[in-house]
């Protein structure tokens, strides 16, 4: 099968899952995370310096707005975050999550893939995803999007959940995360197939070095990862070469 065909079949497979599961899914995440995935966005946004700025945001792979929502609650009157992801029923959960919490007018949802936004070249002043990356095809595409569309200066965030490094910690990362979580998941959202491939996807996922390398390649620079859980959590930032966004809004 052409290489093509294959990351489309994959992507079908993959929007299935996350269709079958929105209704559950973030309640899954607060479960299975210990609460731990809002402290890891909370640092993704922090480390994008957001708060109390105007900016433009794109999220990748928006899912059920959940960090989309967060970044709404810090940024300045005037900012945007547009959300894109192809899963119809995580995106209708993203904007029935925006009404009820306020942010509807500061948050807009797209139907669109994350390797084709339907935005223009270099309209945002960063670019970020969580939990994202495990279930791209093509990293590459993925990042040189990120790029194509950031401003000169802009950065792009990305929060994933890594293989951890060998060891005692390893052992025990994969006995919970490995085996218990997907029952974990199976019995809440009546759906185990689609919690063991979440848990397969990080078994099979490659190494932060691997996609710090993959964003230089595409362009940007001052790559740095930032390491959470030991390692089984991990926080790419990195810039588009140029001006800073926030430097050139000072200029007379």
């Amino acid at each position: 099968m052409p290489a093509r065909h294959r990351l489309a079949s994959r992507d079908t497979q993959v929007r299935n899952i996350f269709d079958r599961i929105a209704g559950r899914y973030d309640l899954l995440n607060r479960i299975i995370s210990f609460r731990l995935d809002s402290l890891w966005r909370r640092k993704l946004i922090r480390a994008l310096g957001l708060s109390g700025r105007p900016a433009w945001v794109l999220d990748m792979g928006t899912g059920t707005g959940a960090l989309a929502l967060d970044a709404c609650r810090v940024l300045a009157p005037g900012a945007r975050v547009v959300g894109v992801d192809f899963s119809r029923a995580m995106l209708q959960r993203a904007r029935e999550q925006a009404v009820r919490t306020g942010a509807a007018s500061r948050a807009d949802y797209v139907l669109a893939h994350a390797l084709a936004a339907p935005v223009r070249s270099e309209a945002f002043d960063a670019v970020m995803s969580a939990f994202v990356l495990r279930n791209v095809g093509d990293l590459q595409s993925f990042f040189r999007e990120s790029y194509r569309v950031l401003k000169p200066g802009g950065q792009v965030a990305s929060l994933d959940m890594f293989p951890p490094p060998h060891g005692l910690f390893s052992h025990l990362y994969w006995l919970y995360f490995g085996r218990l979580m997907p029952r974990i998941g199976g019995v809440v959202s009546g759906d185990p197939s689609a919690y063991r491939y979440l848990s397969d996807s990080v078994r099979s996922f490659v190494s932060p070095e691997t996609v710090a390398e993959t964003l230089a390649g595409v362009g940007f620079v001052e790559t740095g990862i930032r390491r959470y859980l030991r390692g089984a959590v991990c926080l790419h930032v990195a810039t588009k070469p140029g001006p800073s966004p926030r430097e050139e809004a000072t200029e007379p």
